[in-house]
């Protein structure tokens, strides 16, 4: 087995240690919101009735409760949340809003290759719709078009890019060595694919808060530490069971992303996996000069594990991924978000990739779940007559298809046939996950195949062959 560039040039570990002696656990994202977006909303208490009940404060469920006002602008919108708004996934993810649906091309060609030029536009319309919706509703959560950057830091991942920028796509560049390395100064850089067009940074927790502010002033009641225990359809409506009260509405829509389904036959359909970040102290300007990075681009790597990394608007360096963690039982746990190893596997691959800035500090660390699926994108659906719509199973790129599930859960809620509705990726469930032992088993020898590959040229051993040959194939 060979060594990646991540073992082959590793920093020192007195340069690893000093970088994170000063972080703390906490979110970023969170940290830097304004008091003025963080109101304290209460808990629901007694009973309330509504026309649209949403299960989950994250973007999901928010973008949901404002389309829903866009509809119908008399109706009714309760949005119950058991923690915070964008406590979850939604508040202390990476920022990349993408157009992609499907997680990709490579995994929707694999999976609906016919409707992929329906997908692409769909995805393309739905990016720019949320960049237009800043202006729309008067909301700053700081979006930037600046594409995103795929740069290959292994001999064979060349040939990778060098296929995909050979199929033509608009807005597709590679670079060479030098590109690349003029682009974003980084010695691992070999080459690059810059997508110029299709992907967005944004500031993760600002826009939960700001599409919560929005909600309210257009009449949405948000509750928050509300958990919704069951969904009672005895009647002829929904009624949403709190710890504290109800709601009695017509219809239901949820959005609970990792969090077990109030729908039982939904409980298999994910798993939780731990992604872990680290955010860096702002960079100097000199700092800034040394890494380049005039265009601002988000990036990700191209190996199975993979990292992800973006500028924020006061040049923090956030630098993710790698590490997938599953835990057995696939049990939601605050303590699994504590991961140092992890924090530190991360600050020797950041001064890896830039050598130049030794000496930086992180000032933040932290991990989240993200609800993996086995076709690794969102499937929809609804339950009880056709009164509760569900969307899950995002697998890590729901910053920009959250808005897309909610076009999607009100058409179905409403009944529309439409080409949202009609698409095999919103009318097919994908196969769910087995239960333990054998979920941990099969998840923990398919991320250690995953890593094998990554130490081998890239080539994938049997087991990831026939996962791939099952429509199960993890890709990224």
């Amino acid at each position: 087995m060979g060594t990646t560039v991540f073992e082959r040039q590793r920093p020192a570990a007195s340069v690893v240690q000093h970088s994170l002696a000063q972080a703390k656990h906490a979110v970023f994202w969170r940290d830097d919101l304004p008091q003025s977006l963080t109101p304290d909303r209460p808990s629901l208490a007694g009973t309330t009735g509504a026309d649209l009940v949403v299960v989950g404060g994250g973007y999901t469920g928010l973008w949901t409760a404002l389309l829903a006002t866009e509809r119908e602008p008399d109706a009714r919108v309760v949005v119950l949340e058991a923690q915070r708004v964008g406590w979850a996934a939604s508040g202390r993810n990476g920022g990349f809003c993408e157009a992609s649906l499907t997680h990709g091309r490579e995994n929707g060609m694999a999976r609906w290759p016919r409707e992929m030029p329906t997908l692409e536009r769909l995805g393309r319309e739905n990016l720019a719709a949320i960049e237009a919706s800043e202006s729309r509703y008067g909301m700053d959560f700081q979006f930037e078009r600046t594409g995103q950057l795929a740069p290959a830091v292994e001999p064979h991942q060349v040939e990778w890019l060098e296929e995909w920028a050979a199929e033509g796509e608009e807005g597709v560049v590679f670079l060479d060595r030098s590109e690349a390395q003029a682009a974003v100064h980084s010695p691992t850089y070999l080459a690059a694919v810059w997508e110029r067009n299709t992907c967005g940074m944004v500031h993760p927790a600002r826009m939960a808060a700001e599409l919560a502010r929005v909600c309210e002033e257009r009449g949405v009641e948000i509750f928050e530490r509300t958990r919704v225990t069951g969904l009672d359809t005895s009647g002829p409506g929904v009624v949403a069971v709190t710890e504290g009260g109800r709601v009695e509405a017509s219809r239901a829509a949820l959005g609970t992303n990792v969090f077990p389904s109030v729908i039982k036959r939904n409980r298999l359909m994910t798993v939780p996996v731990y992604d872990y970040v680290l955010m860096t102290e702002p960079l100097t300007d000199a700092q800034l000069a040394s890494v380049g990075w005039q265009d601002r681009q988000g990036i990700g790597d191209l190996a199975n594990q993979f990292h992800y990394y973006r500028l924020s608007k006061d040049n923090r360096i956030l630098f993710g991924g790698y590490d997938a963690i599953y835990r057995y039982g696939r049990r939601v746990d605050p303590a699994y978000e504590h991961r140092p190893e992890t924090w530190q596997k991360l600050a020797s691959h950041f001064f890896t990739t830039f050598p130049q800035l030794e000496g930086l500090r992180f000032t933040h660390q932290w991990a989240g779940a993200i609800d993996t699926s086995t076709q690794f994108t969102a499937f929809f659906g609804t339950a009880r007559d056709r009164r509760v719509a569900y969307a899950a199973g995002f697998t890590g790129l729901g910053v920009g298809s959250t808005r897309f599930a909610g076009e999607v859960m009100l058409d179905l809620l409403d009944g529309v046939s439409n080409e949202r509705t009609e698409l095999e990726m919103v009318r097919k469930r994908p196969l769910p996950f087995p239960p333990e032992p054998a979920a941990s088993i099969g998840i923990n020898a398919t991320r250690w195949s995953l890593d094998r590959a990554d130490h081998n040229g890239g080539r994938r051993n049997l087991l990831l062959k026939t996962l791939d040959a099952l429509g199960l194939g993890f890709d990224s």
